[in-house]
This record gives C-alpha cells, sequence and structure tokens, in this order.
C-alpha cells in the first residue's frame, strides 16, 4: 500500500443499503495544503487490498497512481472505493435503460441475480448526493465537474458511464472497462446513444479484452465508437478506446492495464 486509506465503515444511506467505503489519500497529502480530483471506483473490495479482492488479486490503483504522479504523467487524486453488497446487479444496471420495453425482456432472460428490479437511481443518488457531499466536506478535494470521474469495469462500467449520463453536471469523465455491452442484444447501445452530454465537457475511455466473457464485445464497442463520432466527440481527445488483445474478464487483466485509463483520466498537460 502507498498513500493511506481511511475506511469509513458502514457508510449510512437514505437510498440504499450501507457499505464500507475506502478512501485513499496520495503520498503527500498530511504535508500540503493543496486540493486534489477524486475518482469514485465501484466495486472497491478489488481496488486496493489483495485480502478483499475477488480473486486475491487487486487493481493496485494506488500504486499506479503512485508511480504516474511520481513520473508526472498525472495528477495526484484522492481515491474512493466504494464497496459493492449482494445487490449489486440490481445497483449496477442502468433503470432507465432497462425500463424500455426490450430492456424488460433483457433482464426476464437475464441470470438470476440479475433480474431484479434496478435501484442503480437510488445508488447513484447516494454518491452524488450523500458520499460525495461527505468527502469534500471531509477531505481536500476539488469539488468541480472537471475534477470529479468515476471508473468500473463489467457492470461497474454500466453504472459508471450511466453516472456521467445521469449526472454531467458532477462527473466530467468516465473510465469503463470491459463494458458488459451484451445485455439485451445492445439495448444499452441504443439506450447511451440517446442519452449522452453534449461533447466537448466530458470524457470517456471505453477497454475490452478479446477471451472470455470479453469475447463478445467488439462488435457492441465498436458501435458505441460510431455512436461517439457522430455526436461530435472526438477520438483521442474526448474519448478513446482500447482493445486488449489476449486479455480476459478478470482483476488481473483489469490491473495489467489500469495506467491507461488513469493516464486518460487524470493526464497531465503533457501527458493526456
Amino acid at each position: 500500500m502507498t498513500g493511506h486509506v481511511e475506511i469509513l465503515r458502514e457508510f449510512p444511506s437514505r437510498r440504499v443499503a450501507p457499505r464500507d467505503v475506502e478512501v485513499w489519500l496520495p503520498p503527500g497529502y498530511d504535508s500540503s495544503a493543496a486540493r486534489y480530483p477524486v475518482l469514485y471506483m465501484h466495486d472497491g473490495q478489488n481496488v486496493f487490498n489483495p485480502d478483499t479482492a475477488y480473486t486475491k488479486v487487486a487493481w493496485g490503483v494506488d500504486e499506479a497512481l503512485t508511480r504516474l504522479a511520481a513520473a508526472g504523467r498525472v495528477r495526484p487524486a484522492i481515491v474512493v472505493a466504494i464497496w459493492n453488497t449482494p445487490r449489486r446487479g440490481p445497483e449496477y444496471m442502468p433503470a432507465k435503460a432497462m425500463a424500455w420495453p426490450r430492456g424488460r425482456q433483457a433482464l426476464a432472460r437475464a441470470p438470476r441475480g440479475m433480474r431484479r428490479r434496478p435501484i442503480s437511481d437510488g445508488y447513484l443518488q447516494f454518491i452524488v448526493g450523500e458520499l460525495k457531499t461527505e468527502v469534500d466536506r471531509r477531505y481536500r478535494t476539488r469539488p468541480g465537474r472537471d475534477d470529479t470521474m468515476i471508473m468500473g469495469s463489467s457492470l461497474g462500467a454500466l453504472i459508471s458511464l450511466y453516472a456521467l449520463t445521469e449526472y454531467p453536471e458532477v462527473f466530467g469523465a468516465a473510465a469503463c472497462l470491459s463494458t458488459h455491452w451484451p445485455i439485451g442484444d445492445g439495448i444499452l447501445v441504443e439506450y447511451f446513444a440517446g442519452a449522452l452530454p453534449r461533447a466537448g465537457h466530458h470524457r470517456l475511455y471505453f477497454d475490452f479484452g478479446t477471451l472470455g466473457t470479453d469475447a463478445p464485445y467488439e462488435p457492441f464497442q465498436r458501435r458505441v465508437d460510431d455512436v461517439l463520432r457522430a455526436a461530435g466527440y472526438v477520438e483521442g481527445k474526448d474519448w478513446l478506446t482500447r482493445k486488449y488483445e489476449g486479455a480476459d474478464h478478470s482483476e488481473r487483466a483489469w490491473r495489467a492495464r489500469i495506467a491507461v485509463p488513469l493516464t486518460f483520466l487524470l493526464g497531465t498537460a503533457t501527458n493526456p
């Protein structure tokens, strides 16, 4: 572990079930008066600590950010890792997309753990209206849109993009790793095509592997890329998509490439 993690145990909410939240403060936080951008991350068990990670492999975000900041490639940042709960599926599934007729049909065909009514609107209200308020109160943050980012993988990627489209005034950027697009055979692509904020004020990162659960993702992601181009998003500036040949759907794979989305989100002027 580099930097310092504070754990907000059983963080309460009026919207969703309480859960632990880990707040990582970068090296030098205690010895300066600087304010920091904030990156919110889902599946917080997997972000820093291999002992709590699903496969005993953590993303190593603390290590990567420390290394990148020391090299001058990113701005130092605070990371807020939000643990998931047994209701991960309903919390992460974009509710408004699933309210469409085809979305309801997709839920009916989904694996059992994902069939319940989405509660993602409440989950985002928890992040924006309760957690962010407390993080900005407790820590020296830069609370504006351009310094507030969100990231996740798989269903966590979907809720990250949903967060940006629902709260474009709060989140300036989202990173979506191994986005689980195939739900509903593309209904989510159609939904987000009509929900994106106007180009020029937000940044989006996407990636995918080619093995396992990631194997069918590419055609969907290419459709998303076409949507972004048509909406005026500039590739390499407003959005970035990366394909990782031979990568699967795992914490180990996301750890191996975490520096790329972190650099895109937090890159310095000379290292966007």
